[in-house]
Order: C-alpha cells, then structure tokens, then sequence
C-alpha cells in the first residue's frame, strides 16, 4: 500500500511540477486512492488485505448492476472477478500485461455503460497501472 502511494505521489508531482496535468486537491486524492487500490490487486489470489477489500469491491459493484437491471454486465463482472482464482500466487496477475488490462474497466465500463469518453476516464487508467507497476517492480518482477 506505501509503496503505490508514494509511487503515485511521486508521479503525480513530477506531473504537475512539469505543467503536463494539474489535478485539483480532492482529484489528485482520489488518484492517489486508485493507485493503491491497483497495487494490492497482484496478491487478491491469496489471504490478503487486497484480496478482502477486491471481493468486498466486487459484490458491491456487482449489486448496484443488478439494482440497475443490468445482468449481463453483472455476469461478465462476476466471471472477471473469478479469474484470479485461476492460476497460482505470482502466476498471471504478477505480469505486464495484466497491469495494462486489469484496469481497463476503468475505462471501458463507464464508456459502455454511462457513455462517458474514454479521454475522461484516462487518469484514472494511468492512476491504477502506476500502482499495479509499482506494486510489480517492488516484488521484482521486473
């Protein structure tokens, strides 16, 4: 968790001291939160603090969709959130690639659902793949 904040932090203020993007206070908090979300993710397949705040997440996201009526969104939420079950500890969710696709719902699910633009919802992408980096580079995996 400390080392997704501060790689957060450390990003986010070499950002806005190079004048590339200035979020307000409460944004860049929220940034901040993403990004140590993403970096526990790597190890919800095991007895985790990620693991137990990844599940509570999931059924959450999961009733508010099917509050909504929209049940097929939350089957294909369901099957995603299975899929760290599959494999070992360090297997799939300890590699690049899915620290580029892991956080694409970010993108996707309020483009598809809530038509809000992709160009939106960027930060927020970039945000959860720092931490998910930060989180693969402190184990080593690079």
């Amino acid at each position: 968790m400390t080392g997704g904040a501060v790689f957060a932090a450390i990003i986010l203020g070499l950002l806005i001291w190079g004048g590339w993007y200035a979020p307000n206070p409460a944004l860049g908090a929220i940034l901040i939160c993403i990004s140590v979300l993403a970096a526990l993710f790597p190890d919800v397949d095991t007895d985790s603090k990620g693991q137990s705040l990844y599940y509570g997440l999931l059924v959450l996201v999961d009733l508010v969709l099917m509050a909504r009526g929209q049940y097929k969104w939350a089957a294909v939420l369901g099957l995603a959130g299975m899929m760290p079950a599959i494999g070992h500890h360090r297997g799939w969710t300890h590699t690049w690639w899915a620290m580029l696709l892991v956080p694409l719902p970010i993108i996707l699910l309020p483009l598809f659902l809530l038509k809000i633009p992709a160009d939106h919802m960027f930060p927020f992408y970039l945000a959860a793949v720092a931490g998910y980096f930060s989180h693969l580079l402190l184990d080593r995996e690079f």
